[in-house]
């Protein structure tokens, strides 16, 4: 049922949570030069996770996050980790522009997949909208085509997981707040990072491997001052932008919401 407030509201909390979020790609690419991409995460994961109390309170709520479908959190969770992981490796490899015309694919799949998953209505209008915005990004942007690089690879599925998640939202959002979504996603954010920091570490640098695969395999160092406190800020700004999202996505539906992805731009 259309229902213009809830879609308002929705739309302008996912381009709070996308201006929030886009500071990250420009601190990624700052220090991903020299850290490992699990490092990262794994810096970032364990400030994310006590700053998801300060929403769960604000949220009225005390004590510790329950869930009643912990299958989906833990789901949910998975897709975000392989999406953010796989977005920063393409960092690695991609100019900003590059990526920004792959991640604008998002709209589309969302909305196709609320079709066909969720059983969403969209009208020919918003097709309309959601086909013209691409064109225009994909007008704007210019993405280079010197070359296959694995690069973009990445920055598609980091997309296509993106899109599965965010029906899954859909499907928590009657039973599971913005705040506690963000707790749990944060929580398997961490154990995968933990999990994997070993491989990586026994695996070794891979320093003539294409950049993204060089990316996840880099030396582990003690982050300077100045770049541990930007890895800490990720945490913040992860923990702040994931919170507004699924707010976004909670508030209307996937279709209605998704055309304002474009706003990463």
């Amino acid at each position: 049922m259309f229902n213009p407030g809830s879609h308002a509201r929705g739309a302008a909390t996912l381009i709070l949570a996308l201006l929030i979020l886009s500071l990250q790609d420009v601190a990624v690419k700052w220090i991903g030069g020299h850290y490992n991409v699990i490092e990262i995460v794994l810096i970032r994961s364990l400030v994310a996770l006590p700053a998801t109390f300060f929403f769960l309170r604000r949220e009225g709520r005390r004590g510790w996050p329950t869930t009643r479908r912990p299958l989906l959190q833990i789901g949910r969770g998975v897709l975000l980790f392989i999406s953010f992981t796989t977005y920063m490796m393409a960092l690695a490899a991609l100019p900003l522009a590059d990526i920004s015309a792959i991640r604008n694919s998002a709209p589309l799949m969302i909305t196709l997949l609320s079709v066909l998953w969720l059983g969403e209505q969209v009208g020919p209008r918003r097709w309309m909208a959601l086909a013209v915005g691409f064109l225009g990004v994909l007008l704007i942007v210019r993405p280079g085509t010197t070359g296959f690089n694995l690069g973009s690879v990445f920055a598609l599925l980091a997309t296509l997981t993106y899109a599965l998640s965010v029906l899954i939202t859909r499907r928590l959002q009657n039973t599971e707040s913005g705040a506690t979504m963000t707790y749990f996603s944060s929580l398997v954010y961490l154990a995968a990072s933990l999990a994997l920091a070993p491989l990586a570490i026994a695996v070794g640098e891979r320093p003539d491997a294409p950049a993204s695969i060089a990316f996840l395999f880099r030396a582990w160092i003690v982050p300077t001052p100045l770049d541990g406190a930007v890895i800490a800020g990720l945490g913040l700004v992860w923990a702040a932008g994931m919170y507004f999202v699924a707010r976004a996505y909670s508030q209307a539906p996937a279709s209605a919401v998704a055309p304002f992805e474009y706003a990463t731009l």
